[in-house]
């Protein structure tokens, strides 16, 4: 029997799913399935810090904590923020009042807790607003913090730490300096301790150099085009009024002046007003009220000599300007070179003189050799002749017109005190850089009268350097063959010779009835369209606004005035002040209390007023814009019983802004001296009136 062995193998496997096999199943992985944060709510008082913690919940029901392994955050950092440092994870400080939620993340969850911060703190700033100029002008900001020890501040400008060179730079102690563009910023002063808590203040930088000629340049134009500061939007009662004044020691005739940034020996660099009395004394005084407020006083008189002012008994009439005559016109600088030119009237043992000072201005010492006495004579035959020469007699003449600086020179004008003869109109020329006399011109040397005055405004000059003036009541003979022109518009070369003139048709009437063409001067237009590009605009005592080609002035056509570009004749009352002009409109002041607009275009005068204000005696106007934006007329009237008036008018259509007796005596004006013009710069208005010269400008907030 054959025995056979029976062997089974037994094979166990993995995996070989594919011989019909089936694998083990593996335990479930544990997942993160939530993130709490702890605490989880919460409410804060400055300062405080807290220590969140992360706890993950997990698919197997554990927990664990996750606070170093989280990534954390702060939903507002300026409310709280969270530390991510090793070892410090989750570390929440609370900066600022506020709401904000502090969130954990791992993977793609994430959990979160809402905490309210808050504090008692409070912060202010002053001043509210403040006006720079750029370059050298600082301004010094406080910060006030209340509720907490800590007072610490950060400074910004426009959102920036410290601002930067485009926008201005502030100091840790809240010293701003400005960039070297104008335009508005804001500066803001942050808590430290809550930086949710802040002020602000808005700082406008401005860059007008100066104004350095009455009616604010040689064209006489009567407008600053470059003021940023005071806007249609914010001349009123409630932001707008009297800021500071200034003594002085004579009723202010001429129009003050002003320099930006001039360095003065031993006290830095100021914005600076230029005053002139007609007690024959200039000062220069911080435009902007800083110390120290007075900065020079410059008597021009020679005490030792015994020399003082005119008194006005002494004078051929009555004084207007009283009581006693020196300096009446508008003086003129140079800031090429930092120099103040005018004409002082003043005697010596009966003697009487005008002199020309050249006064540096950061000290008011004499420059070039000066002053100088004005004299000299023409050839001629008419009023205080000899026969053969017609000399200049100073006691006869009162220096009104404001003087030109122009080609080089320094030209002085004169008039009459009222027309008491003998009076010419008479204009001096003299080298500005060493004060000799260049030429001399009479208006009427063969005859008298033609004086010229303006109504205090000043020789106009063209870009070539020829002249325009015009002249009072007067002897007219130019026509014929003579030399006599009263009543005109003349047209000089740089050295003073007759290159053209205009004279109305009815000058044979004006003249006796004392109605001046030369009550005001001519308005040298921009370049205009149409066939005459080279325009100026005349009007005075007759009512009628005559528009002439200065490149042809016509001069005297009988029966009409048709050889000019357009007469206007009623157009207007008694004017006796320079027109002024803005954005393509023409505005008028008559001394029938009307201010008056007309329109400008291609080369014409619109036939009828396109607007009118009724206004109480106006003297004399000027006007401010930002470009051709936010045109404001500034007014000087005289109100009876009441005394001087500063008015503001909307230039668009004539609409009060502002007056100085709205606010009751808050921002009184002073009393009214004739012919007195507001001079407008850097978001200030300064006018001189009686004894002083008083500063107007945006009410601290």
């Amino acid at each position: 029997m054959t025995w056979k062995r029976l062997i089974i193998i037994v094979v166990l496997t993995t995996g070989l799913g594919g011989c019909g096999g089936s694998a083990p199943v593996a335990p479930p992985q544990v997942r993160l399935t939530s993130i709490a944060v702890t605490p989880s709510t919460g409410s804060y008082l400055l300062p405080a810090t807290e220590q969140f913690t992360a706890t993950g919940h997990y698919s197997d029901a554990s927990t664990k904590d996750i606070t170093q392994s989280a990534t954390w955050s702060s939903t507002d950092n300026s409310v709280a923020t969270v530390d991510n440092s090793a070892g410090s994870q989750g570390m929440a400080t609370m900066v600022g009042s506020g709401n904000a939620n502090i969130t954990a993340a791992m993977a793609s969850l994430q959990g979160s807790t809402s905490i309210s911060v808050s504090s008692s703190v409070g912060v202010s700033v002053s001043p509210t607003f403040a006006s720079v100029t750029v370059t050298h002008q600082t301004q010094a900001f406080s910060a006030a913090v209340q509720g907490t020890t800590n007072t610490a501040v950060t400074w910004s400008v426009d959102g920036m730490a410290g601002g930067n060179s485009t926008l201005g730079t502030i100091s840790n102690s809240g010293i701003y300096t400005p960039p070297s563009t104008k335009g508005f910023h804001t500066i803001a002063a942050t808590s430290n301790i809550d930086i949710a808590k802040s002020a602000s203040a808005q700082v406008a930088v401005t860059d007008v150099a100066g104004i350095f000629t009455r009616h604010y340049d040689n064209a006489r134009t009567g407008q600053n085009p470059d003021e940023i500061v005071l806007t249609s939007q914010n001349v009123n009662m409630q932001q707008f009024g009297l800021l500071f004044s200034y003594p002085v020691d004579g009723n202010v005739l001429a129009t003050p002046l002003y320099v930006a940034n001039v360095n003065v020996p031993g006290k830095g660099y100021h914005n600076i007003a230029y005053v002139a009395t007609p007690h024959d004394t200039v000062y220069a005084f911080d435009a902007d009220n800083r110390s120290p407020g007075l900065i020079w006083q410059k008597s021009l008189l020679n005490a030792s000599a015994g020399e003082t002012p005119v008194p006005c008994t002494e004078l051929p009439d009555f004084c207007v300007v009283g009581p006693e005559v020196g300096i009446t016109g508008t003086p003129v600088i140079d800031p090429s070179t930092g120099t103040l030119y005018v004409d002082t009237f003043s005697e010596i043992g009966g003697t009487y003189y005008h002199k020309l000072h050249a006064l540096d201005i950061t000290t008011g010492a004499e420059k070039f050799g000066g002053p100088v006495t004005i004299q000299g004579s023409v050839a001629g035959i008419g009023d205080s002749s000899n026969g053969t020469n017609v000399a200049f007699i100073p006691i006869q003449h009162l220096q009104r017109t404001a003087l030109l600086l122009a080609n080089g020179n320094v030209y002085v004008a004169f008039a009459s005190y009222d027309d008491q003869r003998p009076y010419h109109g008479w204009v001096f020329a003299y080298n500005a850089a060493n004060l000799q006399q260049v030429a001399v011109f009479n208006a009427t040397p063969d005859g008298h009268g033609a004086g010229i005055w303006q109504g205090g405004g000043g020789l106009s000059a063209d870009t070539s350097g020829n002249i325009y003036l015009t002249t009072g009541n007067g002897d007219f003979t130019a026509d014929t063959g003579g030399r006599d022109y009263g009543d005109s518009v003349i047209k000089l070369s740089p050295t003073l010779s007759v290159e053209d003139y205009f004279t109305p048709y009815n000058q044979a009437t004006l003249d006796p009835e004392d109605l001046d063409l030369g009550s005001g001067g001519l308005l040298l237009l921009p370049d205009q369209s149409g066939p005459y590009p080279h325009l100026g605009v005349g009007d005075g005592k007759p009512g009628e606004i005559y528009l002439v080609n200065r490149d042809n002035l016509g001069h005297f056509h009988a029966g009409d005035d048709s050889q000019i570009v357009q007469s206007l004749p009623g157009a207007t009352g008694l004017v006796m002040t320079s027109p002024v002009y803005w954005n393509g409109h023409l505005y008028i002041m008559d001394q029938n209390n009307a201010l008056t607009m007309f329109g400008l275009q291609n080369g014409q005068i619109s036939s009828s007023p396109q607007a009118q204000a009724t206004i109480n005696s106006g003297r004399s106007f000027a006007l401010s814009s930002n470009g051709s934006q936010g045109g404001i007329l500034w007014t000087t009237q005289v109100i009876s019983g009441v005394g001087g008036l500063l008015a503001a008018y909307d230039a668009t259509n004539l609409s009060e802004l502002y007056d100085s007796n709205q606010a009751g005596t808050r921002d009184f004006a002073g009393g009214a001296v004739e012919f007195q013009e507001p001079m407008i710069v850097n978001g200030k208005v300064y006018l001189g009136v009686q004894r002083q010269i008083i500063v107007y400008g945006l009410l601290p907030q």
